[in-house]
């Protein structure tokens, strides 16, 4: 095995990048993402290794596991957590990782066939710490024109080589991150966020207020599965609320924050009513938004209106 910070400086040996993936309850999703990744393409760039970290007491990757197990040419690591911890779970991963790069990718997604080449060599080029891209969303049942036209499923997208800056728009879903980077942060995640979500979010903050640059790739997707179940009016409000519920647990009650908080959701309600009459997008919109400051007011008030995230 090639030492990671050789290889990542420059060795004449290939760097490896680890790809981690964090499962819970989704061993069918999971094995079409294992058979996705048998045809990635390094280009002679890299090699690969797969890490599986399965946090479901249930062990509902086993099969999965297994078979993958048998029919893989690449390195392969996996791991039973026995809790559902995301962040338990993504620093498991983490330290089973023997790559110079950390790729990560969520359980119900599917990498475009030359997804890690194109972060390798974005990152190559950048000399940044990390490469995000985009996660685009695939339906498994026709969605709702409310949820089209109001892009609830989409995400912002950038040029390839945009400085991202905003943690709030960062997730590891879809990131390659040198491995050095991930070893300076305690965790890396924190175990406290890892029922409630924010988990990725908190690690990039720290790391961009620590001057981390992280770079986006625009020719890197992956491509989310959305089922039914999360199209509905009640999972974006649950999604919103618990948003604002964690935001809230971070923010001193006395502060500018808290009183914007005060003054939107207000104002958002009073404007509800005109948005529920005139376009149903734009209500859910503000109803969602309306939902992330009342969990927090909620919060600063001692009160979780969620506790946890929903699937």
């Amino acid at each position: 095995m090639s030492d990671p910070e050789a290889s990542d400086e420059g060795s004449t040996s290939l760097p490896v990048v680890s790809v981690c993936i964090c499962t819970y309850q989704r061993p069918y999703r999971l094995a079409r993402l294992l058979r996705a990744l048998e045809q990635q393409e390094t280009g002679g760039l890299f090699t690969m290794q797969v890490v599986v970290v399965d946090n479901d007491p249930q062990r509902s990757a086993r099969a999965a596991l297994l078979g993958y197990a048998k029919r893989t040419t690449w390195p392969f690591a996996h791991e039973s957590l026995g809790e559902p911890n995301i962040a338990k779970a993504r620093n498991l991963a983490v330290r089973i990782a023997h790559g110079d790069f950390v790729a990560m990718i969520d359980d119900d997604e599917v990498p475009s066939p030359s997804w890690l080449r194109k972060h390798f060599e974005t990152l190559q080029r950048s000399r940044a710490c990390g490469v995000l891209g985009p996660v685009l969303p695939r339906y498994e049942s026709p969605p709702p024109q409310w949820v089209i036209r109001g892009g609830f499923c989409d995400r912002p997208r950038y040029t390839t080589g945009t400085a991202l800056s905003d943690p709030k728009r960062m997730r590891t879903g879809n990131v390659m991150i040198r491995r050095r980077s991930l070893r300076l942060e305690p965790g890396p995640f924190d175990p406290r966020l890892g029922r409630t979500g924010g988990e990725d979010v908190d690690f990039f903050r720290r790391r961009l207020a620590r001057g981390d640059v992280f770079v986006w790739c625009d020719e890197a997707p992956v491509y989310e599965s959305v089922p039914a179940q999360r199209l509905t009016r009640s999972y974006f409000l649950k999604r919103a609320l618990l948003r604002g519920s964690v935001n809230g647990e971070r923010t001193p009650l006395l502060s500018w924050s808290t009183a914007k908080s005060v003054i939107a959701a207000t104002l958002y309600s009073c404007l509800l009513p005109v948005l529920l009459a005139w376009r149903h997008d734009l209500f859910m919109q503000f109803l969602m938004r309306d939902c992330d400051h009342l969990g927090k007011i909620f919060a600063l008030c001692g009160v979780r209106l969620i506790r946890q995230r929903q699937g």
